[in-house]
């Protein structure tokens, strides 16, 4: 069965290039975002690492930890970021988990078999500090994913947490957001007196 957007995220015990890993208890209270990949000593994957590493510092800043995966050892994982070290000056500062046996892919919907038997798909989990899945990205093996996209979504989501609004396409800190529309017949005879920027009865914005 699928994983779906609002689920608890699977938890699991794995070993991983920083130690033995229990997922939830490794969260905490913070957010999370696990990503898989392929495969290691790839070059799309070794960008997408570089560009994880480059943002890791405000992934912190905004309380959310880096994990990633891929159905290699342990062995090669090490050596893996070892020789993006020495090779692009580039020093990875989170786990790599080990899923030899596929189980945290499976549980997780990483593996598409018309995209690949035995890899695991360009994932991307995003979990809340309830452990809550709240969002999922895909990309073709063929593509590397954008990292500042992901920067932008989860200061997305943690705006709406916070504010309990939505955001508009390509909303970035700053700009305008998405007020909830009215609800009944009353409140959108009410929605034009209440100070926002309205275009219609259902489309109101303010800044924050």
């Amino acid at each position: 069965m699928s994983i779906r957007l609002g689920d608890i995220a699977p938890d699991f015990e794995q070993d991983s290039s920083e130690g033995r890993i229990r997922f939830h208890e490794w969260l905490g209270d913070s957010w999370g975002v696990l990503f898989s990949h392929p495969a290691d000593f790839t070059p799309v994957c070794t960008t997408e690492f570089i560009g994880f590493q480059k943002h890791a510092e405000t992934f912190r800043g905004m309380n959310c930890e880096l994990i990633g995966l891929s159905i290699d050892s342990l062995y090669s994982h090490l050596a893996w970021t070892q020789n993006i070290q020495e090779k692009f000056g580039v020093e990875i500062s989170f786990p790599i988990i080990e899923d030899i046996k596929m189980d945290v892919a499976r549980a997780y919907g990483m593996v598409h078999p018309g995209a690949a038997d035995t890899q695991a798909v360009r994932a991307t989990f995003f979990i809340d500090p309830h452990s809550i899945l709240r969002a999922m990205v895909y990309y073709p093996m063929s593509n590397g994913r954008s990292i500042e996209e992901f920067v932008r979504l989860l200061q997305a989501m943690q705006t709406s947490d916070a504010h309990k609004i939505a955001t508009p396409e390509g909303w970035t800190p700053g700009c305008d957001v998405i007020v909830p529309p009215p609800k009944s017949p009353d409140a959108i005879k009410a929605r034009m007196a209440e100070g926002y920027k309205t275009t219609d009865w259902y489309y109101s914005t303010k800044s924050l």
